[in-house]
């Protein structure tokens, strides 16, 4: 068996640790400590995350759309197929090296999606940009995490408790969609979306789709049209 090569580390700002990009053959891993976040052959759940999230905006003329981390650009890749050519996406990544890496050793992976004219990468906290704007998204997809806390920087917790919950549901337009990644379920994260406001699913997911591997856990939040 082909060994891991590790071909880059990168610190995460603020409170995190540092991450590992590592490839074997041309199978990429991206890590934190002994956590692996993300592997290239594993991105089914990833897609979904983008499919049930924009689905539920399907028809919207000019919508936005928000997703929380870059990764290894599975759910950016599987939001720009399903969206019209009006749509707009922005890519929120706190981390520069994760970008450098999907238009470096990653590229194939990416199908260069990051030059697509819909899509503008913001370098920063995805919490910052929720909390800046008001009414500006139909849709925020995140997967920063490895579901609703700070697994990767601590103050990540802040985008899953009440307050940033709020947030999110105050930068959603009406009818809008929450959507979030998680590698388990969380019942007390069910019940803030809810506490809030959310008309919250709860969808389990298979981590390599029809093929299966791991269950995953997505949340679809949907915002009132009408406010409560």
């Amino acid at each position: 068996m082909l060994p891991w090569i590790e071909l880059d580390r990168a610190t995460i700002p603020g409170d995190g640790g540092d991450l590992r990009l590592k490839r074997r053959g041309s199978e990429f891993s991206i890590m934190l400590g002994s956590n692996e976040l993300m592997n290239s052959r594993l991105s089914g759940s990833e897609e979904a995350l983008a499919t049930l999230g924009c689905e539920r905006i399907a028809g919207r003329k000019n919508p936005g759309i928000l997703i929380g981390g870059l990764g290894m650009g599975f759910t950016l890749r599987a939001a720009l197929g399903v969206l019209a050519e009006d749509a707009r996406v922005v890519v929120a990544e706190l981390v520069p090296a994760v970008v450098d890496w999907a238009r470096g050793p990653m590229a194939d992976i990416h199908q260069g999606t990051l030059d697509d004219p819909r899509v503008h990468v913001h370098v920063g906290d995805v919490g910052a940009l929720i909390r800046s704007r008001k009414d500006a998204y139909d849709a925020i997809l995140l997967d920063v995490d490895n579901g609703p806390d700070g697994l990767t920087r601590a103050s990540n917790d802040s985008l899953y408790d009440h307050n940033g919950l709020r947030a999110a549901k105050l930068t959603l337009r009406a009818g809008g969609v929450l959507a979030v990644w998680s590698s388990a379920p969380d019942s007390a994260f069910t019940r803030r979306l809810r506490d809030v406001g959310f008309a919250a699913e709860e969808v389990n997911v298979r981590a390599n789709g029809k093929r299966g591997g791991a269950r995953h856990v997505l949340w679809v939040a949907t915002k009132p049209s009408q406010p409560k």
